[in-house]
C-alpha cells in the first residue's frame, strides 16, 4: 500500500498545518531532500499539548504528544508536497522532550513519532536515524519538539 493509504488505513485525523512563529521555514526542499523544521503537538483545533514530561505529564503522554507531532509533520508534508506518496522515506528524526532532570526515557517518548512513520511509510523505509533528547524547557511549554529530514521519491 502506498503511504496515503496506509495514513487512512490508520483513521487519523491530521491537525492544520502550523505557520511559522519565528524567522524560519516549515518546509525545505534541497535536491532530493526534504527538511522539516522543528514542529510542536499542535491538535486539529489548532491548540498546543502543553506540559513537561515526569513533571506532571506522564510518560505515556508525552509519548502521545510525540505521535501528535508527527501527524503534525505529516500535515505540513501534505501541504506542501500534495501527498504523503511524495516522500520515499525517513532519513533522521531528531526528537526533544521537554522533560523534568530525572526523567531518563526520552527514546520510549520520542518512539510515539516513529512509530506513526513505521505505519505510514513501512518499518523499511519510515524508520530513518534518530536521536532522542531531554530539553530543560521548549517553546511554550510544549512537551515535546521533532525536526526531521526525508528523501523525496
Amino acid at each position: 500500500m502506498s503511504a496515503e493509504e496506509n495514513f487512512k488505513s490508520l483513521g487519523l485525523e491530521l491537525p492544520p498545518a502550523p505557520t511559522p512563529m519565528g524567522v524560519y521555514i516549515p518546509f525545505l526542499i534541497a535536491g532530493k531532500h526534504c527538511y522539516v523544521s522543528g514542529h510542536g503537538p499542535v491538535l486539529p483545533d489548532k491548540k498546543m499539548i502543553t506540559g513537561r514530561v515526569g513533571a506532571g505529564m506522564s510518560m505515556e503522554d508525552g509519548k502521545l504528544a510525540a505521535r501528535q507531532v508527527g501527524l503534525t509533520i505529516l500535515a505540513t508534508l501534505r501541504s506542501h508536497l500534495g501527498s504523503l506518496d511524495k516522500i520515499q522515506r525517513v532519513i533522521k528524526v531528531l526528537g526533544m522532550v521537554n522533560a523534568d532532570p530525572s526523567f531518563e526515557k526520552h527514546p520510549y517518548v520520542i518512539n510515539g513519532c516513529s512509530e506513526l512513520f513505521a505505519q505510514v511509510w513501512g518499518k523499511e523505509n519510515g524508520i530513518g536515524v534518530r536521536s532522542a533528547v531531554g530539553m530543560g524547557s521548549l517553546p511554550d511549554n510544549i512537551p515535546v519538539e521533532i525536526e526531521a529530514m526525508f528523501e523525496l521519491a
